[in-house]
This record gives structure tokens, C-alpha cells and sequence, in this order.
């Protein structure tokens, strides 16, 4: 079970984009990354190809380490740590700040 969910708000702690805040659109567990809309944006020359894509400089978004980021508590709304708690045979996270379950 990874501590980052698609969907969870998180705050980049660390790097050029710190104090941005966005939703995790992808994760990518072997590499200890995820994907944030608006994080991590780099610019890229594109070649034409045929009829199908123009040419020009695009933007596009490169994953960030998961160290360089923290979750935000929906509840409390601050960025926290996350841990576990096993109920009724269920794992669910747990916010270390305000002891709200995170869904």
C-alpha cells in the first residue's frame, strides 16, 4: 500500500517549484515518483511530423521525487506525514496532524 494516492493534494517541500500545491494525476512506484498537474513543467522542441503535429516548443510535465513532496490533510489543510491504522480488518491512512482517515 503506497502512502500517495492519484487524487491526493500534495505541497512540493523541496526543488524550484516549492510551495506549489496540486493534485497527483499519475504514480510511478519503481521510480519513486508521481506526476503533478502544473509541477515539474519543462519546455521541449517538437519536430513536425506529417499532417498530424505541428512543430513548435510544448510544455510537459516531468515527474517529481516523492521526497520532495508532502500531502495536504483535507481537514486540517496542512501539509502532514502519513500513517496507518488497522481496523476492523481494514488498512486505512491516517493523518499524523489531526488523526483524520485520509480516503
Amino acid at each position: 500500500m503506497s502512502k500517495f494516492k492519484v487524487g491526493d493534494e500534495i505541497l512540493v517541500t523541496a526543488g524550484k517549484d516549492k510551495g506549489k500545491k496540486g493534485k497527483i494525476e499519475r504514480i510511478l512506484p519503481k521510480d519513486a515518483k508521481i506526476v503533478v498537474a502544473g509541477v515539474n513543467m519543462y519546455k521541449r522542441n517538437m519536430k513536425g511530423s506529417s499532417k498530424v503535429r505541428q512543430s513548435g516548443i510544448i510544455d510537459i510535465v516531468k515527474p517529481i521525487s516523492v521526497g520532495n513532496v508532502a500531502i495536504v490533510c483535507p481537514k486540517c489543510k496542512l501539509p502532514t506525514r502519513i500513517g496507518y491504522v488497522i481496523k476492523s480488518n481494514e488498512k486505512n491512512r491516517v493523518c499524523k496532524k489531526c488523526d483524520q482517515i485520509l480516503k
